[in-house]
């Protein structure tokens, strides 16, 4: 579990395939990791397999390549980290599990006074239980739904300080984006698909 509050942005040092998956070297600046735990890589939860003096590498396996943007992963790219949340940690973003439900692409990046606003088309279950002053998480960032300006569209207001902390401020129209809906939403809207399912047989 985590919480979509970014702590350092990492580096890919390498990107190698791995039968249907990728194996991908991440350069961070923790010292203290351990071979099995949690980290959110630009959102998606994988496992650290091993690790060494200021870096760590995971497996991303095939099915999680079909969902994420790590087929498209290479040496150099920036990268969102954050570690798994402990018990009793401040809830700063809101809950966030690590389990990207698809790929959005950013269309339109504006200024406005002192934010930077995002619209970005996102997958239709995302969009489903998305409302706006939700919660949605780009490339494991927690953000704010401002609004929904059209069917399938998120936008999100991007601070002063996301923008230099997190890889987010560098998204372009065109950009494809690691996508989580809110686990709370998320629940309420398939829950009440069921419901209708069930009603309509």
């Amino acid at each position: 579990m985590f919480t979509g509050i970014v702590t350092a942005v990492g580096r890919l040092d390498a990107v190698r395939p791995a039968g249907g998956g990728v194996v991908a070297r991440v350069a961070c600046p923790w010292d203290d990791l351990a071979a099995g735990e949690s980290v959110a890589v630009d959102g998606a939860c994988l496992t650290v397999e091993s690790l060494g003096p200021g870096w760590f590498e995971v497996h991303v396996v095939a099915t999680s390549v079909g969902r994420t943007t790590a087929g498209e992963w290479a040496a150099g790219r920036r990268v969102n980290l954050e570690r798994a949340l402990r018990a009793g940690d401040r809830l700063g973003g809101h809950l966030v599990q690590g389990h990207v439900d698809g790929v959005g692409t950013v269309e339109a990046v504006t200024a406005r006074e002192d934010a930077l606003l995002l619209e970005v088309r996102v997958p239709p279950e995302v969009a489903a239980a998305t409302v706006p002053l939700g919660s949605v998480t780009l490339d494991g960032v927690s953000l704010t739904v401002n609004a929904v300006p059209r069917p399938g569209v998120v936008q999100v207001s991007l601070i002063p300080f996301t923008r230099a902390e997190t890889t987010l401020g560098e998204r372009r129209p065109g950009d494809r984006v690691q996508v989580e809906g809110d686990v709370i939403g998320k629940y309420v809207a398939g829950l009440l698909a069921a419901r209708l399912e069930t009603r309509d047989s």
